[in-house]
């Protein structure tokens, strides 16, 4: 399953959070010809580096299929980041 919503929380040194919610299908949507030549770049790089592409394909999907749920916490002096991927 894709992610659908990604939750982007920042703290900052006044106090004040600042939360973004950003759903994920219409970036892709809106993004889709730079995923294309993504795609394509790493289909020419399997076949330079001799590695089966749908294998590459199959493991990139388990990859996003396993992003939900996936909470990345950075924190450095008094400015905190927490990004939720649901």
């Amino acid at each position: 399953m894709m992610p659908q919503l990604l939750t982007v929380r920042v703290k900052r040194p006044n106090g004040r959070p600042i939360r973004i919610w950003v759903p994920v299908l219409p970036v892709v949507l809106v993004l889709s010809p730079v995923v294309v030549l993504a795609v394509l770049g790493a289909a020419v790089a399997c076949l330079v580096f001799r590695v089966s592409a749908v294998r590459a394909l199959g493991t990139g999907w388990r990859i996003v299929s396993a992003l939900p749920g996936t909470r990345f916490d950075i924190e450095q002096d008094r400015t905190a980041v927490l990004v939720t991927i649901r």
